[in-house]
């Protein structure tokens, strides 16, 4: 299975019964660079790295609002292995009518849908999460 939609179910269940903090195994950087996207944007807690070569994760802490509801209400995988969606910079739609965020790989690394239009670039659209 896809590795990225792997993370991206145990992101969805673990914040579904209220975990606190998870551990993505095995790690990549590609893995890490989205989940340190979505700290940045406020939708998760600490992103860090644990371990050496063959043992190495990534270990996150879940965020949730003061009424213990998660940050992510939803997160859904757009590109798959076996349809990639690619999409120009002049048709970068907004995600929930600007309430959520897509994560665009572009020619200049990972970045959120409203970042990639502002520097008028398009790439993959790796997920949606709102």
């Amino acid at each position: 299975m896809d590795p990225i939609a792997d993370m991206i179910s145990i992101i969805n269940n673990a914040q579904a019964i209220g975990k606190k903090q998870i551990v993505i195994f095995p790690y990549s950087n590609f893995k890490f660079e989205i989940l340190e996207l979505l700290k940045q944007e406020g939708f998760l807690g600490d992103v860090q790295k644990k371990g050496r070569l063959a043992n190495k994760k990534i270990v996150v802490d879940l965020k949730y609002n003061e009424d213990n509801k998660p940050t992510i209400t939803k997160i859904k995988k757009v590109s798959k292995q076996g349809q990639r969606i690619y999409v120009p910079a002049s048709k970068i739609k907004p995600v929930r009518s600007g309430y959520g965020i897509s994560i665009i790989s572009t020619s200049h690394g990972l970045m959120t849908n409203k970042k990639a239009k502002k520097q008028k670039v398009g790439g993959e659209i790796i997920c949606e999460l709102w």
